[in-house]
C-alpha cells in the first residue's frame, strides 16, 4: 500500500491524500507537479526512475489506511538534477 506522503520534497507543498498534484515514482518519492514537470522533466532526481501522477486514496479508506504524516523535504542540488537528465533523459523510462 502506497504512504501518500504529504509534501513535495523538493518545495515542501503541501500534498494531502486526494491531491492531483502529487507525482511520485516507484520508490514512491513524492514531488508537486511543478517540481516533476519544470524542474525534473519527470525524472526523479532520487532513483533517475520515472514520475507518474499518484494514485488518489478513496476518503472512505483514510480512516482504516491514513496517508502519512512524516514529512520528507529534502530540496535537490539543480546542478546535478540537470546533470541527470542530460546523461538520462533521452533514454525511456523502460530502458534506464
Amino acid at each position: 500500500m502506497l504512504e501518500i506522503r504529504p509534501s513535495c520534497e523538493h518545495c515542501n507543498k503541501k500534498l494531502p491524500y486526494n491531491s492531483i498534484q502529487a507525482m511520485i515514482c516507484s520508490f514512491e518519492c513524492t514531488y508537486c507537479t511543478t517540481c516533476a514537470q519544470k524542474l525534473f522533466k519527470n525524472i526523479c532526481p532520487n532513483c533517475t526512475g520515472n514520475l507518474t501522477p499518484r494514485p488518489i486514496r478513496p476518503s472512505y479508506h483514510i480512516d482504516k489506511h491514513p496517508a502519512a504524516t512524516t514529512v520528507i523535504f529534502d530540496p535537490k542540488d539543480l546542478k546535478i538534477t540537470h546533470q541527470q537528465f542530460s546523461d538520462y533523459g533521452h533514454i525511456p523510462p523502460e530502458k534506464r
